[in-house]
């Protein structure tokens, strides 16, 4: 049982995964009434902080309260990760973006990398709900990195967990062992991949060979969440799209991955400049 809300937006629990990724369970009964898998959120930490979007993790609409994960990468991340459990958020909106729909789907194949194994848990618990033979496939750097691998062994029927250094004895990219499936018999209906734009990118070109349906899960720099602003454009089959409102969820052949990646670094150096800037007052220090 919960303590007693004492404001809107109330971080209830709090727990480091790794090094650089933190969870939260935020109460925000609104926002878990509707929830469904592959929505996100814009939230604020402060009055004074940036918006930024984060994937819905989880939700439990009995107890009104939507889990998200994140990593410490920018100045605003950096903030959200100073806060504790009975400190509240500025701003919770949501849920927003396409629900991901999976009718008629049997067996299915979800592929997480790195943060990204913390959106595919939703799908996979999802699928797993809805009586789908699910096999899960995640990867990370080393294996003090890997987390909610108790989570994805109860929603799955095949877990692996591969790292790159083979640190916990599962050496491999996730698209090493996707093969591995495919050509030992796996007939997937779908393949879900979910992580840095050359995973994904990876995923799909393998699965294009094989002709199996493919979803990745797209999730460029947001601003407004409504799609008027057009930051979060991408080019799919030739056309114009919008992460949050006409995804996040894309067919993953007919998205522009080079595109997608050359967007992607252009704000790099100005958040770098932002993570020096606030990395530097918190230590007191001058930064030129």
């Amino acid at each position: 049982m919960y303590e007693r809300i004492e404001c809107m937006y109330q971080i209830l629990y709090k727990e480091r995964l790794n090094e650089n990724v933190q969870l939260m369970r935020i109460h925000a009964p609104y926002v878990a009434k509707k929830a469904q898998a592959g929505q996100f959120v814009i939230l604020r930490a402060d009055e004074t902080s940036e918006r930024i979007p984060l994937t819905i993790a989880d939700y439990d609409r009995a107890a009104g309260t939507v889990t998200v994960v994140f990593q410490e990468v920018g100045r605003t991340t950096m903030k959200l990760g100073l806060l504790s459990a009975g400190d509240c958020l500025s701003d919770f909106a949501g849920p927003l973006g396409v629900a991901s729909h999976f009718d008629g789907v049997k067996r299915v194949c979800v592929i997480g990398g790195g943060l990204g194994t913390a959106i595919a848990y939703p799908q996979a618990k999802a699928l797993f709900a809805a009586d789908a033979e699910v096999d899960v496939i995640v990867g990370f750097r080393n294996k003090e990195l890997v987390f909610f691998e108790n989570e994805l062994a109860a929603c799955s029927h095949s877990l692996l967990v591969a790292t790159d250094d083979g640190s916990n004895g599962k050496q491999g990219f996730v698209t090493n062992f996707l093969q591995e499936k495919i050509e030992a018999g796996a007939s997937y209906d779908l393949v879900i991949a979910i992580g840095p734009l050359v995973m994904m990118r990876a995923v799909c070109n393998l699965t294009k060979q094989y002709g199996l349906k493919t979803v990745v899960s797209m999730n460029p720099i947001m601003i407004d969440g409504t799609g008027m602003c057009g930051g979060c454009r991408l080019t799919v089959g030739g056309e114009t799209k919008f992460a949050c409102v006409d995804g996040p969820d894309f067919d993953g052949h007919l998205v522009d991955f080079d595109e997608a990646i050359k967007r992607s670094s252009f704000y790099r150096e100005f958040e770098q400049e932002a993570v020096n800037s606030h990395i530097c007052r918190m230590t007191g220090e001058a930064h030129s």
